[in-house]
């Protein structure tokens, strides 16, 4: 039987709280959610869009070993009763940190993170005990909930750190203290609140800042902004500095890389190693994505072609490249490229580029449907009109727009291209759906507040269909 994660003494002696009835507990594993909760849980109240104190009847009840809050009056079972719930949650977490000999790894970047993250994840799982973030829980709660929850036996973990604001990095960055810290790509996301792409780029090389003093700093080689990154990076406690990319000198260099809707080949050259590999996966994009993890695990002085095995059973998540062949009701099919998580100018172009080097089948033509870039600041008008020009270079046939922004990317068509515009994601479903025929390649791209992902879904599991077709 293993280790329960926490007992009601090592939790309170970590928090400096007060235990409330029952001090015999133990819990396997923290949730601040009670749909989701495993009974044997210790269920976090946390403030934040809804109080967790308003739940913690429900979180007993669904099998919660206790609940951590700041009012036990209304707790029905256990309670660790502290100050401020947060506080207490990152105190657990600095203390799972420091009881554990685990090799930590934190991820970041304006593209590529949580697909980084997770293949990153699946290699670390097959080299040993491993911990790593679910989802995209990159934020200042996602991430002390991350660490709070490593078993004490982990070997290796990544974690994702998200922002948007200067300040959010370096503050998660110094709970994690990784002993490797890599970067994906900069690319003009938050532009919104931090103006420039200079300023995005020092936000981002804030994890440097949390870094172990034996440290490892990873960073694009071929990114714009590199030397930027690095001189960051060296005025860090790094030890050792990696870069990945297809440039000549990158440490961990990108030889060759081919990509379509069968997934992608590539080999790379791990510091003198060369080594081919195949992803599920499709896109350009996925050749960053693929350098960067061969870069974290070289750091964690794992063999490159175990790497390289472990990635050609990797998925893509949906919603970050994964192409999916998709029945229509009349007969026939067509090909969804689900990209729909999230996007920026950067993953935007990589995307269209991607469905531009996609053959499709008799008949068939290349359709895009996009959705709003958010966050991008006063340069959001000109960004979205500028995807008119890799439209075109690509060959795409047809393209459907979606949310007020996109009318900017709409009016800036050629007519040829103007498929249809709808002011949201959910307008725009039946329009999208009727259209699409046998043999169409449907890229699917959008952040994720703009709800694409939602005709993504539809589209997937043939229910858009359902008016659409008789």
């Amino acid at each position: 039987m293993s280790e329960p994660l926490w007992t009601a003494r090592q939790a309170m002696a970590a928090t400096g709280g007060m235990l409330v009835g029952d001090a015999g507990w133990s819990c396997g594993g923290l949730s601040i959610d009670t749909r989701s909760i495993v009974p044997g849980d210790l269920f976090v109240a946390l403030k934040d869009v809804r109080d967790g104190h308003d739940f913690v009847t429900d979180a007993m009840a669904r099998g919660a070993a206790a609940c951590l809050v700041s009012d036990a009056s209304n707790c029905p079972g256990p309670a660790l009763k502290v100050k401020d719930t947060l506080v207490a949650l990152r105190a657990l977490a600095a203390a799972a940190r420091d009881r554990s000999k685990a090799i930590r790894i934190a991820v970041t970047g304006s593209v590529g993170k949580t697909s980084v993250k997770e293949a990153l994840a699946a290699v670390l799982r097959a080299a040993g005990p491993a911990h790593w973030s679910v989802k995209s829980y990159n934020n200042h709660w996602g991430v002390p909930l991350t660490l709070a929850r490593m078993p004490v036996e982990t070997q290796r973990a990544v974690f994702e750190l998200g922002m948007n604001h200067a300040g959010e990095i370096q503050d998660l960055a110094s709970l994690v203290r990784p002993q490797i810290a890599l970067i994906t790509r900069i690319a003009p996301a938050h532009l919104e609140h931090l103006g420039t792409i200079e300023a995005i780029a020092d936000a981002k090389a804030e994890i440097y800042e949390g870094l172990e003093p034996d440290g490892v700093a990873i960073y694009p080689a071929d990114d714009p902004l590199a030397e930027r990154l690095a001189e960051r990076a060296r005025n860090s406690s790094a030890a050792f500095m990696l870069d990945f990319g297809r440039s000549a000198t990158a440490a961990i260099r990108m030889e060759s890389f081919e990509t379509g809707l069968g997934g992608s080949d590539g080999v790379v050259n791990v510091m003198g190693v060369r080594v081919p590999f195949h992803l599920a996966a499709t896109g350009e994009h996925w050749a960053w994505n693929a350098g960067a993890v061969f870069a974290a695990a070289a750091a964690c002085g794992l063999d490159p072609r175990q790497v390289a095995e472990t990635l050609s059973t990797v998925d893509a998540e949906p919603g970050r490249g994964r192409a999916v062949r998709v029945a229509l009701p009349r007969g026939g099919e067509f090909t969804l490229l689900d990209d729909a998580y999230n996007a920026n100018p950067v993953s935007m172009a990589a995307a269209i580029a991607s469905l531009g080097s996609a053959k499709p089948g008799p008949g068939g033509r290349r359709i895009a449907v996009l959705g709003d870039m958010l966050e991008l600041g006063p340069r959001s008008a000109e960004l979205h009109r500028g995807l008119a020009a890799p439209l075109g270079e690509a060959g795409v046939d047809v393209v459907f727009s979606c949310g007020p922004l996109m009318r900017e990317l709409h009016e800036a068509l050629p007519d040829r291209l103007q498929a249809g515009y709808a002011p949201s994601a959910g307008e725009g479903r039946d329009m999208v759906a009727s259209a699409i025929r046998a043999g169409d390649i449907v890229l699917i791209k959008g952040s994720n507040g703009s709800g694409l992902h939602k005709i993504a879904a539809v589209l997937a599991d043939g229910s858009a269909f359902t008016k659409t077709e008789v």
